[in-house]
C-alpha cells in the first residue's frame, strides 16, 4: 500500500476511524483510510436516469438512500458541459399557439 499523498511505501496501522482500519504514513505524516466512501457511479447514473423520467430531488434521494442535496449536485455537474455547447443567438421567430384562437372565439360578456 503506498500513501495517496506522497507515494511512499512506508505506511502502518495508525488506528481505527469509524470502522475501517486507518493507516499513517511514516514519512509525510498523512493520515489516511483505503476504502471508498463515496457513492457508486452506478448509484449516480440511476439517480440521472431517475431525474430524466421526472421524479424530483428529493424522491430520487430517497429511493437510493443518499442526501438529496448530493443527487442535486450531480445532476447539475452532469448539465454544466451542455451549458457550453448551448446556442448563445436568441429565437427570431416565435409561432402562433392556439391560444389566439381559443380567446378569440370565446363568447363572454366581459372584456
Amino acid at each position: 500500500m503506498s500513501c495517496p499523498k506522497c507515494g511512499s511505501a512506508e505506511c502502518a496501522k495508525d488506528g481505527i476511524a469509524k470502522a475501517r482500519q486507518r493507516y499513517g504514513c511514516k514519512s509525510c505524516g498523512y493520515r489516511h483510510t483505503v476504502q471508498y466512501r463515496g457513492i457508486s457511479a452506478e448509484t449516480k447514473r440511476q439517480a440521472l436516469q431517475l431525474y430524466h423520467e421526472g421524479l424530483g430531488f428529493r424522491s430520487i434521494g430517497r429511493s437510493l438512500k443518499c442526501s438529496h442535496v448530493a443527487v442535486y449536485k450531480w445532476i447539475k455537474a452532469h448539465g454544466e458541459p451542455i451549458g457550453a455547447i448551448r446556442s448563445t443567438t436568441g429565437v427570431e421567430v416565435v409561432g402562433p399557439d392556439g391560444m389566439h384562437t381559443y380567446v378569440g372565439s370565446k363568447k363572454t360578456t366581459a372584456g
